[in-house]
């Protein structure tokens, strides 16, 4: 017996986060938690990768078990001026059937009272992942929405080598890498180009409905 599907779209959203969404939590490459955190403005969005954790013993004993752990967290102004982006990243995540999961429904742009966690594929994580880390500390928003919209146009394949790169090569060089990205994607601070250029990739993005 087939389950029939709600037409109104909060019931649809709430069938699609039951039957389509939640399966999928167990095993995606990559998770996006909606949530609140007590020191910090709400909601936060907690960027989390899967890892494969390690054998207990010689002979395999807890072999295919995975561990989430935490690469970012996106909150306050900065999310206010990335949710397009973060958005428009997430609005192509697909199930297996390649059928969007529309998960950008679920970051409605007025008010974000959706809590709980979504599951991302590896192009989606790695943007994410990279543009939570690049935000930090930076306070300029120009800077942070320009930087926000050029990691959205990457690849997969440059999304993921980017990330490693700020990531695997120790504390020196991982904070190098975010240094020269900072200023690659979003420009030095106070450069009066930041808003031209801001301006033309707004035009050229597109935020879902």
């Amino acid at each position: 017996m087939t389950t029939s599907r709600p037409v109104a779209p909060q019931l649809q959203m709430e069938w699609d986060l039951e039957h389509r969404i939640k399966p999928l939590l167990s095993h995606a490459p990559w998770i996006l938690r909606v949530t609140e955190y007590r020191d910090k403005p709400g909601p936060v969005l907690v960027i989390r990768e899967r890892f494969a954790v390690a054998p207990d013993d010689q002979e395999g004993q807890g072999a295919g078990r995975t561990t989430l752990k935490d690469r970012g967290l996106l909150y306050g102004q900065s999310l206010r001026r990335c949710l397009p982006v973060v958005r428009s990243i997430i609005s192509r995540v697909c199930d297996a059937a390649d059928v969007p999961l529309e998960l950008h429904r679920y970051l409605d742009p007025k008010q974000i009272t959706f809590r709980g966690n979504l599951p991302l594929d590896r192009e989606a994580g790695a943007k994410l992942a990279l543009l939570f880390k690049l935000q930090e500390r930076i306070v300029e928003m120009d800077r942070v929405e320009l930087i926000a919209w050029r990691v959205e146009r990457f690849s997969r394949e440059e999304a993921e080598y980017w990330l490693t790169r700020t990531t695997q090569y120790g504390p020196a060089g991982n904070r190098w890498a975010l240094a020269g990205m900072r200023i690659m994607l979003g420009g030095q601070p106070g450069d009066k180009e930041i808003e031209h250029m801001l301006a033309r990739v707004r035009k050229a993005g597109g935020d879902p409905r």
